[in-house]
């Protein structure tokens, strides 16, 4: 690995933390033990960036920060957003793979709204097969809820899923087209 890729690893991952670690947090008005936050936005824009790898690594290295720093609810609770965030970056993936490219300001909308759907549908997806398995475990792994419980919570844990990769994504996605841009002024400057 290179010195560039270290280095873009450590500046999103101290991004990633510092926000995760805030106070800016909004509990779900439907759901108080659910919080909305903008601590993934910079994972999106490293994945838009520099690619699926090194999203994931930051991502990776952000939950061992978790998990040393602040667990939350339950000591394995980071595990969960890690399974939310690489299942959110794989949609994001697929999709920029079917798309060609930010051309003009039509085929941006389609790529955002392509991105926001796919990487929302994947989240929503694996999240909901894995809250369905693990609830009903015990604590570290869950919350020892009985089926009944854990089948009329999925909606909502689902619901909260969506929401928060509908604003991540597109947030993730402009942030990543202000820097390219701005990167690009910045040679065509130099140059």
């Amino acid at each position: 690995m290179n010195s560039k890729k270290i280095a873009l690893i450590v500046v999103f991952t101290a991004l990633t933390a510092l926000l995760n670690l805030s106070p800016i947090k909004i509990p779900a008005p439907y759901a108080p033990f659910l919080i909305y936050q903008v601590w993934e936005v910079p994972i999106v824009t490293v994945s838009i960036l520099y690619g699926f790898s090194l999203g994931l690594i930051v991502s990776i290295v952000n939950t061992f920060v978790l998990l040393l720093v602040f667990p939350g609810a339950l000591p394995t609770g980071p595990l969960y957003n890690l399974a939310a965030v690489v299942s959110m970056l794989l949609g994001i993936y697929v999709a920029k793979s079917l798309v060609t490219g930010f051309i003009n300001l039509r085929n941006e909308t389609v790529s955002i709204i392509t991105l926001t759907m796919l990487g929302t549908v994947l989240r929503v997806a694996a999240m909901t097969i894995i809250n369905w398995f693990f609830l009903p475990y015990p604590p570290p792994v869950g919350f020892s809820m009985p089926a009944e419980i854990v089948v009329t919570m999925l909606p909502v844990i689902g619901f909260f899923n969506a929401t928060l990769a509908l604003y991540t994504i597109p947030l993730g996605v402009i942030l990543a087209r202000a820097v390219k841009d701005r990167s690009s002024a910045v040679n065509a400057h130099l140059s």
